[in-house]
């Protein structure tokens, strides 16, 4: 259940928007396994004045990945390049304009399902990829 943070500068079309979140979601999909049902996303969408991305175009995007721990470091390699690959496609967006970080907070500190730490649930899904 990753939740994701997108950040790009106001102005683009909602099919852009659409294609970016399509394609975030898709590359986690393909490499790290999530379930396809499995969609937790945030944009937002900063004024130019609130947005510095020196040496970077308008279409300059932060995406920010919380996530159970567990993946590989192969599995985030093909994260990276997938999505980089799918969002250089759709919408287009400069591969040297996208910016991806990772978080993996411990199962002890995520409180999901009524208020259980992560740790102690059958997650229905692999997180050993």
């Amino acid at each position: 259940m990753p939740l994701v943070r997108v950040e790009i500068e106001k102005g683009f079309s909602p099919e852009y928007k659409k294609a970016l979140l399509d394609g975030v979601h898709r590359a986690l999909v393909e490499s790290i396994k999530i379930p396809d049902d499995d969609r937790r996303q945030r944009l937002y969408e900063l004024d130019a004045d609130h947005f510095e991305h020196t040496g970077r175009s308008n279409h300059y995007t932060i995406i920010e990945i919380t996530m159970f721990m567990g993946r590989s470091n192969e599995a985030k390699k093909k994260l990276y390049r997938t999505m980089v690959d799918l969002l250089t496609i759709n919408p287009g967006i400069p591969s040297n304009d996208i910016t991806i970080i990772i978080h993996e907070p411990s199962l002890d500190n995520w409180g999901v399902r009524g208020g259980y730490p992560a740790s102690e649930l059958d997650l229905g899904f692999n997180i050993k990829v």
